[in-house]
């Protein structure tokens, strides 16, 4: 396909003109590397790749006039959970007592700017404050993830990310983590808003329009918000009217829902249909097994991946192929992800297979939210362009 991106103003990150280089000065790029280094944690480090790989900047190769809707788009679920590891979790123990252990709350082994470098284009940022400051962290429920790292700080490292790959679209989810014991109040929610509409540094880094999705070249070398969380404790005033992204809020949000449609924009009925089934419910006789969970959590997905081949090609549709633990019998997010590598295959080796049947070939398969997707080689690339064969 032709490729024809638009340009972009030039924005800036920490006071910093990051699209031109030389414009740069030695007090703004401490800050800027100040930024990343507190980042670190959860976006660890860009270790860049190469204009031959397939998944880097694989976005060039659609046109401008691409629809998002139209798009298979990869994303992870829990995106910041990449370092949550035992030894993370004892680390913060002073932050958050004994908690499960940090295989209940883990779904992911990569890096933010790993996951980009590695052709995800969808994030699933979960958060609420941090203990003892007054900033928005990250949380997976319970567990906190990095005490020290803000949203604004990954924000910043993935602003970074785009003025060296400005043919790139990212879609943020943004949701607010209930069950973490910490505040959820207007400050929280002025926090938020400030966060993404700070026109010192933000704006020039989102896509502004609200309640749709336009097209890539619209995109490109930006974020659009996909908005889980309300902003129903801020004042009605000037100052907190802007609105960008499509409001995908919670109390519309099935919990454990197998078929959602979600309507984003009353006037033109633009709708969501999404797919979260996390905890997969089965009958008590037979006994459930490793394998009965997988398979009817691969069961409802991939039905609705079908139907996003087959209906209603003018929205969104998002596919959660990820699941949440369950304690009897113990299935973790990775058991369900990769099987127990013998004898039960996991989800994503199932998609594998069912991305490469050549029947899907040009289909429009959505949003697909993974977890662990790195340890299935070739995924990725089997999602963005299905039906490659097996």
């Amino acid at each position: 396909m032709s490729l024809i991106y638009s340009s972009h103003a030039a924005p800036s990150v920490a006071g910093i003109d990051i699209r031109e280089p030389q414009s740069q000065n030695v007090l703004a790029q401490a800050a800027l590397n100040e930024i990343l280094a507190r980042g670190a944690p959860l976006l660890g480090v860009d270790t860049s790749c190469t204009r031959s790989s397939p998944t880097c900047d694989w976005m060039r190769n659609f046109s401008d006039k691409t629809r998002l809707v139209e798009m298979n788009l990869p994303g992870t679920h829990d995106t910041a959970t990449g370092n949550y590891s035992d030894e993370t979790q004892a680390s913060l123990i002073r932050y958050t007592g004994p908690i499960p252990a940090a295989k209940m709350f883990r779904c992911q082994e990569r890096s933010i700017l790993q996951m980009l470098n590695d052709g995800i284009r969808v994030f699933d940022l979960r958060v609420a404050y941090n203990p003892g400051n007054d900033t928005i962290g990250f949380h997976h429920s319970i567990a906190l993830l990095a005490p020290q790292t803000t949203l604004s700080d990954v924000l910043f490292g993935i602003y970074n990310w785009l003025s060296n790959h400005p043919t790139e679209a990212i879609l943020a989810s943004i949701n607010h983590e209930s069950g973490t014991g910490t505040p959820y109040d207007p400050k929280f929610q002025e926090l938020l808003y400030k966060a993404l509409n700070d026109n010192g540094a933000a704006a020039g880094w989102w896509v502004q329009a609200k309640d749709t999705l336009g097209t890539l070249g619209q995109a490109r070398g930006k974020l659009t918000l996909l908005q889980r969380f309300d902003y129903d404790m801020l004042p009605s005033t000037p100052q907190f009217s802007k609105r960008i992204g499509i409001h995908l809020g919670p109390s519309k949000w099935t919990d454990n829902g197998q078929s959602i449609e979600l309507v984003y924009n009353d006037a033109t009925g633009a709708t969501a249909f999404i797919e979260d089934y996390y905890q997969p419910t089965l009958p008590a006789d037979p006994a459930p097994t490793l394998a009965s969970y997988i398979q009817a959590k691969f069961d409802v997905t991939t039905q609705h991946l079908l139907n996003a081949t087959q209906l209603s090609q003018d929205q969104l549709y998002i596919s959660f192929a990820s699941a949440a633990y369950i304690a009897s019998p113990e299935v973790t997010p990775r058991d369900f992800a990769l099987g127990n590598g013998n004898d039960v295959s996991g989800i994503n080796q199932r998609l594998l297979t069912w991305f490469k049947d050549p029947t899907r070939k040009g289909k429009r398969i959505g949003i697909v939210m993974l977890d662990f997707y790195d340890a299935v080689p070739g995924l990725i690339e089997a999602l963005i362009k299905p039906g490659s064969g097996v």
